[in-house]
């Protein structure tokens, strides 16, 4: 069974706040190794930083179990074409491609509601889905 938006977005909130507890921690880091200094706001480095650390939690659970923690809350999986687990080159695709429908004003994840699969526009740009293993 494929994933409709709800389940989508509620696996996407457990996602977050997961991963906003990971960037606190990081952050913590950050400020003790530079001596306790205020990190100035549109540091390049440091939201890059922030990014690569959202790109390393999500792909290494796509590639390393198929899913998140906050997609095993909610049974999903995340597949290939051919229902396989993602590799690194797919579950890079798939991460950049969900930032653009992110940058489209959500739009990209709204398109599943009208997709007969239930596919968002980064399963369909980088040629995967979520599977629901129970209801």
């Amino acid at each position: 069974m494929y994933c409709n938006l709800l389940r989508r977005l509620a696996a996407i909130f457990y996602d977050c706040l997961l991963l906003t507890a990971i960037l606190l921690v990081a952050t913590a880091i950050l400020v003790f190794l530079i001596g306790g200094n205020a990190i100035e706001r549109g540091n390049i480095a440091y939201n890059a930083l922030l990014l690569l650390i959202s790109f390393f939690y999500f792909s290494w659970h796509w590639v390393k179990g198929g899913q998140t923690l906050g997609m095993r809350s909610w049974h999903i999986f995340v597949m290939d074409e051919s229902m396989q687990v993602l590799n690194w080159k797919q579950a890079s695709l798939r991460f950049l491609y969900a930032l653009l429908s992110l940058l489209l004003l959500g739009l990209g994840f709204a398109w599943s509601c009208f997709d007969k699969k239930k596919y968002a526009l980064h399963d369909r740009l980088s040629k995967t889905c979520l599977i629901v293993t129970k209801n």
